[in-house]
């Protein structure tokens, strides 16, 4: 059974500055002072009146300053517009409106089995924003890659490959910076040996994977279901720090998120990585995105440490824990490779860092490893990132994905948002 409570929030969520989005519910518009003679639709005369009567329930962005809530949908409308203004800190003061918001009450309304749809609770911390992830990152992972590619995506034969590829290779990548003459050596030894693959190519080579998990909007938030494919007998959570990128490229704060993956799928093809990886409900984000300030900074995210809980129906308990710290590329380097001058987000962009770790637990049989059972509950927690929780349900028994970017906009439109 999912719960959340202010334990779910970062340890010192009252010293920060968070972005929260919320769906609210439907809501009366603002009152409009009767010296107002703004016409309704004329741009040039300022901000369209608003619509009379009650306004549609919808997601609104919500900051978290101070312990203090302010809405900053009347100014920005999106998450993205906001985090693309100059000093998304300091507008929240400048631009946000101060609100009462019982966080509380919207934690406790938030887990999917709970939810009252006429009360506010959480979803994904972002919006507009475009969702990509970067693969092969850390040399745990990167070995369990080459592991599902050698036992083709066949968790029976995984503990056997995991013992050759190790009594091989060993552990000692960690220590090799990728793109480097030693690396490229490394490389041509394992050509040699017939033991070169895709996943040592952006492990240790030159260039990062960096691909798609999935179109903005899709995301889910803390509380939500997330969505493993039926037909995949081999799945497991990817616990990940994840960071917000601007238009122009500057890393502006981090969050928690679980890149849901099965791997039997990447298995069998690494060409399949969009089918194994881009699944309803399959991407969970939250539950705020921290953003960076006096007592926050990338510093911060690299010195983090990732925990893991898994709990399942069954009685199985999982626990493990990574260092972001461990990473074979640095996040500003990662970022790098994301956006430039070959590759732009207008709308900004969060990068998920890769894992540092793969469950490998045995659950159903010796030497089978870890996979996914429905109502597996997954808690993902860093101290300063706060903790991400979601129930593992079947991707068609999630909820399906309805409310796009157009739906955003209709439903902005018909708020009469943004005022600006």
């Amino acid at each position: 059974m999912l719960r959340l409570d202010e334990h779910a929030l970062p340890a010192d969520w009252p010293n920060g500055a968070h972005v929260a989005r919320v769906h609210m519910p439907a809501e009366l518009p603002p009152a409009v002072p009767i010296n107002d003679r703004r016409i309704p639709g004329d741009r040039r005369a300022g901000t369209p009146r608003p619509p009379e009567g009650p306004l549609p329930a919808g997601p609104s962005a919500i900051a978290l300053l101070d312990g203090a809530a302010f809405d900053m949908t009347p100014a920005f409308g999106t998450v993205s517009a906001w985090l693309n203004a100059e000093d998304p800190v300091g507008a929240i003061r400048r631009k946000g409106v101060p609100i009462a918001l019982d966080l509380r009450a919207v934690l406790a309304n938030t887990p999917h089995h709970a939810r009252d749809p006429l009360k506010p609770y959480l979803l994904a911390p972002i919006d507009l924003q475009a969702v990509k992830a970067c693969g092969v990152t850390y040399v745990r992972s990167m070995l369990e890659r080459v592991i599902e590619e050698r036992c083709h995506g066949d968790a029976a034969r995984a503990a056997a490959a995991r013992a050759e590829v190790r009594e091989f290779i060993g552990d000692d990548l960690a220590a090799i910076r990728p793109g480097s003459t030693e690396a490229l050596r490394l490389k041509d030894a394992l050509v040699a040996k017939g033991w070169w693959s895709g996943y040592l190519e952006v492990g240790i080579g030159a260039d990062a994977e960096i691909f798609t998990k999935c179109q903005p909007m899709a995301a889910v938030g803390t509380g939500a279901r997330i969505g493993v494919h039926p037909a995949s007998q081999w799945s497991n959570p990817e616990p990940e720090a994840v960071l917000a990128v601007n238009a122009q490229g500057a890393i502006l704060g981090a969050m928690l998120g679980n890149d849901v993956n099965l791997r039997d799928v990447e298995g069998r093809s690494a060409l399949l990585l969009g089918r194994a990886k881009d699944n309803n409900a399959a991407c969970a984000l939250g539950p705020l995105l921290r953003l960076f300030d006096a007592a926050f900074t990338l510093e911060d995210v690299r010195r983090a440490t990732l925990r893991l809980t898994i709990e399942g129906r069954d009685g199985f308990r999982l626990e493990e824990e990574g260092a972001v710290g461990a990473i074979s590329r640095d996040p500003t380097e990662l970022v790098d490779q994301l956006i430039g001058p070959h590759h732009q987000y207008p709308d900004g962009v969060v990068l998920f860092l890769g894992t540092p770790f793969s469950p490998a637990k045995d659950r159903g049989g010796p030497g089978l490893g870890f996979t996914h059972r429905e109502g597996d509950v997954v808690r993902i927690a860093s101290p300063r990132l706060g903790t991400l929780v979601n129930e593992v349900a079947r991707t068609d028994d999630c909820p399906p994905w309805s409310f796009g970017v157009g739906a955003l906009m209709g439903n902005l439109a018909r708020r009469g948002l943004p005022r600006l």
